[in-house]
């Protein structure tokens, strides 16, 4: 599967649960959106990742992409210590130059 760069990042950074290297993925001006709130800076998605990693453990691998440089649908298996895992999610992502510029989870 041919991922672009900042996503290999992310899934990276996700699985060393290193919350400083997947909020470098974003742009200043990012947002993402999860389980009904957004985070809008790349602090509130650092807080954001490191709590849900140290909750739930979060593992992510990458089962499909399609996108382009804009944006990109990421289909991925998400494996943790939170009730159904593994769970199949859908990353809808828009990019700016190289990074993230939102990120939709669902």
């Amino acid at each position: 599967m041919n991922l672009p760069e900042v996503i290999q990042d992310l899934v990276k950074a996700q699985n060393n649960f290193d919350s400083s290297a997947f909020a470098d993925c974003f742009s200043e001006t990012a947002i993402v959106f999860d389980e009904g709130k957004n985070y809008t800076s790349k602090t509130e998605i650092k807080n954001w990742i490191e709590k849900s990693s140290k909750e739930y453990n979060t593992a992510m691998k990458p089962l499909e992409f399609e996108g382009d440089a804009e944006k990109g649908n990421l289909k991925a298996e998400v494996s943790g210590t939170f009730p159904g895992s593994p769970i199949i999610l859908t990353y809808n992502l828009t990019f700016k130059g190289k990074l993230i510029e939102s990120l939709e989870i669902n």
